[in-house]
């Protein structure tokens, strides 16, 4: 088993049927995770794209998504499980499918609505960060006021979130919405892909004390593979170093709270990671999930267990996710 715990696949398939094409995933993606022998993880919805001339706001960027997503998981049944509750992993690659949990990176889109947390769960959504970069209504990203956390939207989104058994990921959080989501919430918190900012210091990885606080709620921490949050030297832009972050999280954490949140953009359009103001970050040996394999053998190298590379490569996730649909 093999899950990608972070992927901005919802976007791809959005962009690409809105100029015409259909099954995006079987045309564009679907050779490189089996050759990555990727065998799930966790497809996010971004609809926070500030920038984008073509976008009409992010409420409208969510819309286009979601009907995007829900033809694309019409025309894919052969190939996807829906994820919902933790056994859907297991039962999904027992199947030969995929298996895919839906998730928000950020939520923007819904405004002051929290209320609209309740559809989305409906619709198969088990994850979701209340913002991305930006400052919203719920919350403030790492692009917003650092004096500025959570609303109280965002603690009621909060509350609504445990209330459902949804995963809260904080990954995307400027340090003051962090502590605040830590103090309102009391499930297990997950950072989908962030690393750790005492190797680099970037807004976006995580102090030591914001490890140690994920750990203590029972929660877990994936990897990120954009270069930027592996190293502020070019030169160390590559998987060894991304084994660095892991070799961390798992001395400071122990094994069981550690995943893979690749965040691979090798796929997605270039216009729009420009408007983004997101280079290029594929490291090497890693550039894309067809890699995947080449971080296994250099865990293997460092003398990581079989044992061990199953629990990161998907079993901690799948426990974690238990926990938080047990609290």
């Amino acid at each position: 088993m093999l899950l990608d715990l972070h992927a901005d696949i919802w976007t791809d398939v959005t962009v690409n049927r809105l100029q015409g094409m259909k099954s995006v995933i079987k045309e564009r993606h679907l050779a490189r995770f089996r050759q990555g022998g990727m065998t799930g993880g966790i497809f996010v919805v971004w609809n926070d794209q500030p920038n984008d001339p073509k976008s009409s706001g992010s409420r409208d960027r969510l819309l286009e998504s979601l009907g995007a997503m829900s033809a694309e998981l019409w025309e894919s049944q052969d190939i996807i499980r829906l994820v919902t509750e933790p056994d859907d992993f297991a039962a999904a690659e027992k199947a030969g499918k995929l298996g895919i949990m839906l998730g928000l990176e950020g939520l923007s889109g819904i405004g002051t609505n929290v209320e609209m947390i309740y559809a989305l769960e409906r619709m198969g959504f088990r994850l979701a960060m209340l913002t991305w970069n930006e400052q919203n209504n719920l919350s403030t990203g790492p692009l917003g006021d650092p004096g500025r956390g959570l609303t109280d939207y965002g603690r009621a989104a909060i509350r609504i979130m445990e209330e459902l058994r949804m995963i809260i990921d904080v990954s995307h959080t400027n340090e003051k919405s962090f502590w605040d989501i830590i103090e309102t919430a009391s499930s297990p918190i997950f950072a989908s892909h962030s690393n750790v900012r005492k190797i680099c210091d970037v807004p976006r990885n995580l102090w030591d004390e914001q490890i140690d606080a994920i750990r203590e709620t029972k929660g877990m921490i994936g990897i990120n593979t954009f270069s930027g949050f592996v190293s502020h030297d070019k030169r160390e832009h590559t998987l060894q170093k991304l084994t660095d972050h892991i070799d961390y999280l798992v001395e400071r954490m122990g094994i069981d709270h550690v995943g893979f949140g690749f965040d691979f953009d090798d796929y997605l359009d270039r216009d729009l990671l420009a408007l983004a103001d997101i280079p290029d970050h594929g490291l090497q040996g890693l550039k894309s999930i067809s890699d995947a394999s080449n971080l296994l053998k250099e865990l293997v190298r460092r003398g990581y267990s079989a044992a061990d590379i199953r629990k990161l490569a998907g079993e901690n996730f799948i426990n974690y996710y238990r926990r938080v649909r047990e609290e």
